[in-house]
């Protein structure tokens, strides 16, 4: 059921995934993901894919749509036409984190990914 969350507002310290989220209500529309990075420490990096599944169970070999890296705070979004998947009833957000630099201190990113429909129209001028 949308809108949702595709990550719920969180510390990430380490690689992960999301919650299985049903899209079936929103079988070949277009859907506007919002992935919001609240917090941050230097020299790290946050990798964000969408993958996609017809039955909750098989989610192929590449994700449907991925996020450029992130190194930055700030709120970024991302279309996702479901119509060209007119298969997929169920999404899940994965993410890698990385750091580098000075020190062995772990990643830390404060982050959260919402998902909602959006008109076609909308769609275009945030592309």
């Amino acid at each position: 059921m949308l809108p949702n969350f595709l990550l719920p507002e969180a510390v990430i310290r380490e690689d992960g995934e999301g919650p299985v989220i049903s899209v079936a209500s929103a079988k070949g529309k277009m859907l506007l993901l919002t992935l919001g990075i609240t917090r941050i420490i230097e020299q790290q990096s946050l990798d964000v894919s969408i993958w996609g599944s017809p039955d909750g169970a098989d989610w192929g070999t590449a994700p449907l749509v991925r996020f450029p890296q992130k190194f930055y705070c700030g709120t970024y979004q991302l279309v996702l036409d479901l119509s060209e998947q007119p298969d997929i009833q169920y999404l899940r957000a994965k993410y890698k984190v990385n750091r580098w630099g000075h020190g062995a201190q772990k990643p830390l990113f404060g982050v959260y990914l919402f998902v909602q429909e959006t008109e076609a129209r909308a769609a275009a001028k945030t592309a």
